[in-house]
C-alpha cells in the first residue's frame, strides 16, 4: 500500500455558489476515500468558482467563503474523513485591510483532522489577457510546505509556476517531495502541450513530483478544460485526467520518484479539442444561467449549421429551436439546406417569412440600398428575440471571428443574442470543424449532421440578388491569414506587406477592423479558444485614428 494515494479532483464549480461547490467537494472526497485516497487536491478557487472578478472586493462574500472552508473541514471530520488531507482553493481576507489596495488573497488551505492546518496565498497575480487579479487580490509572500505520511509537500497556485522567482525559487530550497499546484487555466488552442512541458520542467528543475489540477467547465466566455496531470521528479507523466469533463485521477505516491497510476486519459486532436471546448462552453452557459433551450436562425449556411450542431451536442437536439426566415432574396437551396440540417440533427424548425415585415418598413421609411439590406437582418433579429421572450429560449448568434473582425454583420440584426458559440473561431476553422464533426459521425456509422451543400457552397448573407461574401471581402483563406498577422501576431502594416500581402488589401482590412470595434464592443460573449479573443484579450479604443 502506498504511503499516499492522491486524488486529482477535477471539478466544475459555479461562480458564487459557495455552498453548492463545497457540497460537491465533500462528495468527491467521500467517493475518493472509498477508492483508498487519503489526499485530495482540488483546483484554484474551487470553493467560489473562478474567476470571481469584483466579488473579491465584497468583504461579506470572501468571509462567507472562508467560513464555508472551515465548515468543510468539520464536515469531513463528521463523515469520518478527518484522516484525509484536502487541499482546496478559495479567497481569503487579509488581516490588515487598511494598508492594501484590496481586501482578499487567492488562497489554498490544507484541511486535516477537522481544521485548517496551513494556508498559502498566490504570489504572482496576472494582469494580462483574461486576468486582472492584481487589481482585486493582494499577493502572498511565503511558500507553504507540510508533511503528510512521511512525504513533504509544497503548495503553489497557477500563475506561480509560469513566472520565475518567488515561490518557484523558494521551492528549489524546500526539499519538497511533491509540489501541489491548484489551477484555473482556461483552454486555448495548443495550450495543453505548453502546460505539460511547463509542469515537466518544474519537476525536473526542482527534483520533485508535481500534481497539477485544473478546473473544468464554462464560465461566461472562458472554458476550463481540466487536463490535470501528475509527473514524477524525472518529468515522466504518471497520470492524466480527461479533457472537458469532471474527473478524478488517482496516483499512488511512495516517494518523489516512485509513483503509479491506474488511469491516464488520452489527448484529443486539435479539432476535437476545439469542438469539445465550444460544446462545454455553451452547455455550461445554458445550464448555469437557468436556461432550458436555445433558439437560432437557420439560414442553410455553414455558420448556423455548425452552431446548431454544437447546440445539439451540448444540450440535446430536442432543446434546439431553429427558425428559417426567408426573404425575397433567399435561394431555394438556403431553405432546403436548413430543412436538411434540421432533419439530420433532429432539432425543431419553424419558418417565419420576413417579406411582409420588411416591406412595411421600406414603404413607410423609404429605405433602399444598405439600409434596406440591414433591415432584413434586423427583422430576423427581432423575430429571434421575440421568440426568446415568449418561449424562454437563449438566443444564439452565429457570427464567426473573421466576420466580427471586419464588421461583416448587422448590429441589432444577425448579431443579436445572448451567446455566440463560434465568436472566437475563424471562418476557415469553421469549415474544418464541420468536416471533422461529419467525419466523427460517419466513423460511428451515423448520419453526418451538416449537409455537404452547406459546407461547399459559397457563403452569402443573401441580402441582395446573387450576393456572396467574396463580393466585398477577400478569399477567406487569405483574409484569415492576414487577420492572423494583424490581430493574433500584432504585426504592423509594413510587416504584413513584407510577408507578400497586397498593400491596398492590407489597408482596407486594417481599416475595417478599426471601424468595427464599436460593433464588437456590443456583441454577445462566446467561448474563448485562442490567445487573442475579442473582448477578453484584445481591448482597443473605439475612437481610434491609428490604423497601422
Amino acid at each position: 500500500m502506498a504511503k499516499v494515494r492522491l486524488a486529482l479532483a477535477q471539478t466544475n464549480p459555479l461562480v458564487g455558489n459557495i455552498d453548492g461547490n463545497l457540497a460537491d467537494c465533500l462528495n468527491v472526497v467521500i467517493d475518493a476515500a472509498k477508492s483508498g485516497a487519503n489526499m485530495v487536491l482540488f483546483g484554484e478557487m474551487v470553493a467560489t468558482g473562478y474567476p470571481i472578478e469584483d466579488l473579491a472586493t465584497r468583504k461579506s462574500f470572501v468571509a462567507e467563503a472562508e467560513t464555508a472552508v472551515h465548515r468543510l473541514a468539520a464536515d469531513l471530520l463528521a463523515n469520518n474523513l478527518g484522516h484525509v488531507a484536502v487541499i482546496i482553493g478559495h479567497p481569503s481576507l487579509i488581516e490588515d485591510q487598511s494598508k492594501a489596495w484590496a481586501i482578499a488573497q487567492n488562497s489554498a488551505s490544507v484541511l486535516l483532522g477537522g481544521k485548517v492546518i496551513g494556508r498559502y496565498a498566490k504570489h504572482h497575480l496576472p494582469n494580462y489577457s483574461v486576468f486582472d487579479e492584481y487589481r482585486i487580490f493582494v499577493p502572498g509572500k511565503d511558500l507553504l510546505t507540510f508533511e503528510f505520511e512521511g512525504i513533504k509537500f509544497a503548495t503553489l497556485i497557477c500563475e506561480d509556476i509560469w513566472q520565475s522567482g518567488g515561490p518557484v525559487a523558494q521551492l528549489q530550497t524546500s526539499n519538497a517531495d511533491v509540489c501541489l499546484v491548484l489551477n484555473g487555466s482556461p483552454f486555448e488552442v495548443d495550450k495543453t502541450d505548453k502546460r505539460a512541458e511547463l509542469v515537466q520542467n518544474l519537476a525536473k528543475s526542482n527534483n520533485c513530483a508535481v500534481a497539477y489540477v485544473n478546473l473544468v467547465g464554462g464560465q461566461d466566455d472562458l472554458v476550463f478544460d481540466g487536463d490535470s496531470i501528475f509527473v514524477n521528479a524525472e518529468g515522466e507523466t504518471i497520470a492524466r485526467a480527461a479533457q472537458f469533463a469532471s474527473d478524478v485521477a488517482l496516483v499512488d505516491i511512495d516517494s518523489k520518484t516512485e509513483c503509479r497510476s491506474a488511469n491516464q486519459a488520452s489527448k484529443e486532436q486539435l479539432e476535437g479539442q476545439v469542438w469539445s471546448a465550444l460544446v462545454l462552453g455553451l452547455r455550461d452557459y445554458v445550464s448555469k444561467n437557468g436556461f432550458k433551450s436555445v433558439v437560432l436562425g437557420l439560414s442553410g449556411g455553414i455558420d448556423s449549421a455548425v452552431c446548431a450542431t454544437i447546440a445539439a451536442d451540448a444540450i440535446g437536439a430536442e432543446n434546439v429551436f431553429g427558425v428559417s426566415m426567408p426573404s425575397r432574396y433567399s435561394s431555394d437551396h438556403s431553405r432546403s439546406d436548413a430543412d436538411d440540417l434540421a432533419e439530420r440533427l433532429g432539432v425543431h424548425l419553424r419558418t417565419e417569412p420576413i417579406e411582409a415585415m420588411v416591406s412595411a418598413f421600406e414603404t413607410q421609411l423609404g429605405f433602399d440600398g444598405l439600409a434596406a439590406e440591414n433591415l432584413q437582418a434586423r427583422m430576423r433579429g427581432a423575430i429571434l428575440m421575440g421568440l426568446s421572450n415568449a418561449e424562454g429560449h437563449l438566443t444564439l448568434t452565429t457570427g464567426n471571428k473573421t466576420e466580427l473582425a471586419v464588421g461583416y454583420s448587422t448590429i441589432y440584426g444577425d448579431s443579436v443574442g445572448g451567446f455566440a458559440p463560434i465568436k472566437d473561431v475563424e471562418k476557415t476553422l469553421v469549415w474544418e470543424l464541420a468536416k471533422w464533426r461529419n467525419a466523427q459521425a460517419t466513423d460511428l456509422g451515423l448520419v453526418a449532421p451538416i449537409p455537404e451543400n452547406s459546407i461547399s457552397k459559397p457563403p452569402s448573407a443573401e441580402l441582395r440578388p446573387d450576393q456572396t461574401d467574396q463580393d466585398s471581402l477577400p478569399d477567406y483563406e487569405l483574409l484569415d491569414d492576414l487577420l492572423d498577422a494583424y490581430i493574433e501576431k500584432r504585426l504592423s502594416r509594413e510587416e504584413i506587406i513584407a510577408q507578400g500581402f497586397d498593400a491596398a488589401t492590407v489597408d482596407r482590412i486594417i481599416h475595417l477592423v478599426s471601424i468595427s470595434e464599436w460593433k464588437r464592443r456590443q456583441g454577445a460573449i462566446g467561448p474563448k479558444i485562442t490567445g487573442m479573443a475579442y473582448g477578453r484579450d484584445r481591448r482597443m479604443p473605439i475612437t481610434n485614428g491609428y490604423k497601422r
